[in-house]
């Protein structure tokens, strides 16, 4: 039987934590930033954590690694 491959793009997006929580960088950061103000542009700084209903998803796609 062949090995499970790991989902590219989930690895590249999301992070598992030791307590199995998923990191995930926020949405809405990468340009276009003038335009927003600052109280939205500091909240938007560093990771979020995933909803917990998404969770296995991504940990399924990850074949149980962290990355």
């Amino acid at each position: 039987m062949p090995k499970q491959k790991t989902h590219k793009a989930t690895k590249r997006r999301f992070r598992v934590t030791a307590r199995g929580k998923v990191k995930h960088r926020q949405a809405g950061t990468s340009h276009l930033a003038t335009r927003k103000t600052k109280k939205r542009r500091r909240n938007l700084r560093g990771t979020g954590v995933l909803n917990p209903v998404e969770t296995d998803r991504v940990v399924k796609a990850l074949c149980g690694y962290s990355y």
